[in-house]
């Protein structure tokens, strides 16, 4: 970007020499920028770098802008940190009052350019708003990515501060496309998140346990589901960082298993998918593992702790937590017809659900009657199978 500044004489930037900021600084200012995405507060540092740079009070960077039925999300740069004193009412009522918005994509304007001197300070917002914060000149840019993302980008300073320079306008105009690119980032990474959310909460809603490896078949992370069996350390346990599995024979299995799928994730055989179970000391019902390879994909860099397989583990005698609301939308079932399915789904028998539900065995029989009925089964193994392989475990 640096270079197409200085080739293009026209460019608002002009050269390097204009932006008024040493190179070690502009330096450190795009890495935060480019780190912006990882941060707990998103672009919290870069933000007030550009604070500081620029003698601003304030810094904003709008993610989402507020309107009607909808909060609107900013991260700041202030004397007061990564809030503001007046974001709430801004987002609750002034923003419908802002003037400074709508601005052409990726060009940096002041208020007083965008909207004049004297309509901007008899303005509702700055008389009601801005002023009382000790806010007067403003300047900014609206940042749209081709991805269909946009967000604003603003700048303030005091009234007893001068107005932003040519130089400074400069630096922003500068730092807008490496801003955008990083805003781009950040919403593929949010959406990769919610992705990945989504499928971790469906897998724990089936109570299935989940660990992921790296190369080393260090333990990186793990599931709810997989947390309880671990802790049980009831045929399968953490040790020394990995996993290890109680008796020294299926021990040995499972770790084939997984040096096997390791050597798949770096592309020396094909990716693998292998199961076995594994018994357990207190005699309860084995376990059953799935140890499935994470493939590389075609630009992985080389990252020994990036996951490297995946280990399912199934505990079949935990207790489904099926949504109650959900079996009754799906089956249309009444309250009571939705403990009786629930009981059986748990692989009770019609007696053991009864006594369970406090219920005589003739009213388990009737709700049994108007459950084959409504889902037109007629065998209640039927049943229990049109009930696990419904959506009811991901509601």
């Amino acid at each position: 970007m640096l270079m197409e500044v200085i080739q293009n004489p026209t460019s608002a930037a002009g050269s390097f020499a204009q932006l008024a900021v040493s190179l070690p600084d502009f330096s450190a200012l795009l890495g935060k920028i480019y780190q912006g995405p990882m941060e707990h507060v998103p672009w919290g540092l870069a933000l007030e770098q550009i604070r500081t740079q620029l003698c601003a009070n304030y810094v904003t960077l709008i993610l989402r802008s507020p309107a009607a039925g909808r909060a609107g999300l900013m991260v700041n740069a202030s004397e007061h940190g990564t809030t503001s004193p007046g974001e709430v009412s801004y987002n609750s009522y002034y923003y419908s009052l802002d003037p400074f918005v709508g601005l052409p994509s990726d060009r940096v304007v002041t208020i007083d350019e965008h909207l004049g001197h004297a309509a901007w300070c008899s303005s509702e917002l700055y008389q009601q708003f801005l002023q009382p914060l000790g806010v007067r000149y403003v300047l900014g840019a609206d940042l749209r990515t081709e991805s269909g993302v946009e967000c604003r980008f603003r700048v303030s300073r005091n009234i007893d501060a001068p107005d932003f320079t040519e130089s400074e306008k400069a630096l922003c105009t500068v730092l807008l496309p490496h801003l955008r690119r990083a805003v781009d980032l950040h919403s593929q990474l949010d959406v990769v998140r919610s992705e990945r959310n989504v499928c971790a909460g469906a897998i724990d809603r089936m109570l299935v346990g989940m660990v992921m490896v790296d190369e080393s078949g260090a333990v990186i992370k793990t599931n709810a589901a997989a947390d309880e069996i671990l802790a049980a350390r009831d045929g399968i346990r953490a040790a020394m960082g990995g996993l290890e599995v109680n008796y020294a024979q299926e021990n040995r299995k499972f770790q084939r298993l997984l040096r096997r799928a390791i050597t798949a994730h770096v592309g020396r055989i094909p990716a693998v998918a292998e199961a076995m179970s594994i018994t357990r000391p207190s005699g309860k019902a084995a376990l059953g593992v799935l140890v499935r390879t994470i493939p590389l994909s075609e630009w992985s860099e080389n990252n020994r702790h990036r996951p490297a397989c995946v280990i399912f583990i199934r505990d079949p005698e935990r207790k489904s937590e099926a949504s109650r609301d959900t079996v009754r939308q799906l089956f249309d079932f009444t309250p009571a017809e939705t403990e009786l399915a629930l009981q059986l789904a748990n692989g009770l028998t019609l007696d053991e659900a009864a006594e369970e539900l406090a219920v005589s065995k003739n009213t388990a029989r009737a709700h049994l009657r108007a459950i084959f009925s409504k889902t037109g089964v007629t065998r209640q193994a039927t049943l229990v199978r049109t009930l696990l392989g419904s959506v009811v475990s991901l509601g």
